[in-house]
């Protein structure tokens, strides 16, 4: 398991694209108006110089675009060679298409880079910028990459930005935790379970590489986009609009076209169309090299290897084609009352036999309930569990919190399981309890049983589809196909089962998991 330094941080600026263009113009309802919102915005971002001699093709109004968002923390006018990405996102924008496309790319990727020779992805920013990126990615992993927009963003806002929009109300898979004084590594603290993540902490957790790796990392980041478009509308937006803009612009590198009238109406068009569009996430096919331990302990030994990321040809292309591919819009299924988007009645699952890749394990259930019998809530838990997967408890060792640390050794409380309180935007607070399962510690894959008395959080708007199961209503939350988390409703209160960061359980293991919640 590896430790980043706290120097080479990355961030997630992912909702910076639809922010920056969004609280600009929405309230316009004049073209005199809007006009006059166009150049103030311009005038805003124009507050860093423009990245010299970006590397973009500038779309015709109304073609689809694709951009590069990068994270760093390079400060406008200073080398690049003092500078580092962890975050290196292609974001894909199409009318024609019912989703908004997102594709990360590893920094750890193994690349030729032109000039430099073999590094790893996030080198070539340090050797050459935003431009040198771009040259690298097209000749390594995508040639046929074109890019509309580069959008470097500072870090150094990014608490200022959380903290403006209110916080992010965020599905925290499991406990984060390091000591700085004990690893000299970039302290966190944060306990499982869903929960508001204002400035600080939500910084520390979507730049967390700890105990995960490259593609986990890239997941959390972008759940995160999803949680923060999932709760701030546009009317928000609007609401913030000038704290918002004096943000970016103090921390946003852009092209040159985004600093004119013209390119800022051409891009706020394509992303006005597509606000209401549903977040697709590609995976990058990352194939994780082996190296030699970074850490080990408490104390630090040298790699005998580079920690590299690759892929092979074919399944990058295939990801390419998924990321430039418009999305159709789905298709409503229709039940038999009539009622848009819900699925006819399907038959219980057994309650003796689990579907196939779960496990009953209703025992540990019931030893985990006994710990939440103060929570304030009924409690329910899975009947059935994914096999292979075992529930966190403060002498589970695979659950740890710090590198080498179990929780007993750290001296600090576990939160597995967790009874605790959410407060809802206007302060008032909800029991909540959090048990958490660790499928594949190793690769930071976590999953989860949520129940709160907030009966409307912000992570249930807009199910995807809702299904009967037995005699349990089930709303199900997809994400590109794959459903990342399905909830439960009943008068006492809300229960839901999340998915890993990566989505790695299957869609009916997912299903069946939250048709099987029981009290014990």
């Amino acid at each position: 398991m590896r430790l980043i330094p706290r120097s080479r941080g990355g961030t997630l600026w992912r909702f910076a694209l639809g922010a920056v263009v969004v609280v600009s113009f929405t309230a316009t309802t004049t073209a005199v108006a809007g006009l006059l919102q166009f150049k103030q915005a311009a005038s805003d971002l124009s507050a860093t110089p423009a990245l010299p001699h970006a590397q973009v093709t500038i779309p015709n109004p109304g073609d689809p675009q694709t951009l590069l968002l990068i994270g760093s923390d390079h400060r406008a006018g200073t080398s690049w060679n003092s500078a580092n990405t962890d975050t290196m996102l292609l974001v894909r924008l199409d009318p024609s298409s019912s989703t908004i496309n997102l594709l990360s790319l590893p920094r750890d990727l193994r690349v030729d880079i032109p000039g430099y020779g073999i590094e790893k992805l996030n080198a070539a920013y340090s050797l050459g910028g935003p431009n040198l990126l771009l040259k690298t990615i097209q000749a390594n992993v995508f040639p046929q990459l074109r890019v509309s927009h580069i959008l470097d963003v500072n870090f150094g806002g990014f608490e200022d930005l959380v903290n403006a929009i209110g916080c992010v109300y965020t599905d925290v898979d499991h406990r984060y935790y390091n000591n700085t004084a004990v690893s000299d590594y970039s302290s966190i603290n944060i306990m499982p379970g869903y929960q508001k993540l204002c400035g600080a902490d939500a910084l520390a957790f979507v730049r967390f590489r700890h105990t995960d790796n490259d593609i986990v990392r890239n997941a959390r980041q972008q759940d995160f986009l999803r949680w923060a478009k999932d709760q701030y509308n546009e009317s928000d937006l609007v609401a913030n609009e000038g704290t918002l803009l004096k943000i970016f612009g103090k921390h946003v590198q852009t092209d040159r076209d985004l600093h004119t009238t013209d390119g800022l109406i051409n891009l706020f068009n394509l992303v006005a169309f597509s606000a209401g569009h549903e977040i697709k996430q590609i995976q990058f096919p990352a194939i994780l090299l082996p190296c030699g331990p970074a850490y080990v302990g408490f104390g630090t030994t040298g790699p005998t290897a580079p920690c590299y990321v690759t892929a092979d040809t074919g399944p990058e292309e295939a990801a390419y084609h998924a990321f430039m591919k418009p999305t159709a819009p789905p298709v409503s299924s229709t039940s038999p009352t009539g009622a848009t988007g819900t699925t006819a009645p399907t038959p219980s699952p057994s309650t003796t036999r689990p579907p196939p890749g779960l496990t009953a394990d209703l025992k540990d259930g019931k030893a985990q309930a006994a710990v939440l019998r103060r929570a304030g809530m009924p409690v329910y838990v899975p009947r059935f569990i994914l096999s292979g997967s075992s529930y966190c408890t403060a002498e589970n060792p695979e659950c740890t919190v710090e590198v080498g640390q179990t929780t007993a050794e750290a001296g600090v409380p576990s939160g597995y399981p967790r009874a605790y309180l959410v407060h809802d935007p206007s302060g008032t607070a909800y029991p909540a309890y959090r048990l958490t399962l660790a499928l594949n510690p190793v690769l930071g894959e976590y999953y989860g049983v949520q129940g709160t008395t907030w009966q409307n959080p912000p992570i249930l708007n807009s199910p995807t589809e809702t299904k009967t199961v037995g005699d349990k209503q089930l709303l199900l939350y997809a994400n590109g196909g794959k459903i990342s988390l399905v909830a439960w409703k009943t008068a006492q209160g809300v229960y839901w089962v999340s998915n890993t960061l990566n989505d790695s359980i299957g869609n009916r293991q997912m299903v069946a998991m939250a048709a099987s919640l029981t009290r014990p």
